[in-house]
């Protein structure tokens, strides 16, 4: 290959990676990937099932923090 075709290549991909890098920081300097309504919008199409397991959980949850605190007692 010829040289300057590889210095060619070299300047396109910093560029573009400098392109892409600001395009990142601007994204998140002006909040593009805040989200402040995900829990009341997930809350809002959550079905009966999905909270019941939800709740179940947290209650074996809960139950095996109890279990565990307990400690180990042969019998």
């Amino acid at each position: 290959m010829n040289d300057s075709i590889i210095i060619l290549m070299l300047g396109v991909s910093v560029f573009l990676g400098a392109l892409a890098l600001f395009g990142i920081m601007w994204a998140i300097k002006t909040g593009q990937f805040d989200d402040e309504e995900k829990f009341l919008n997930q809350v809002q199409f959550d079905g009966n099932e999905e909270l019941n397991d939800a709740a179940e959980q947290e209650s074996k949850r809960k139950r095996m923090k109890k279990k565990k605190e307990g400690g180990y007692r042969p019998e």
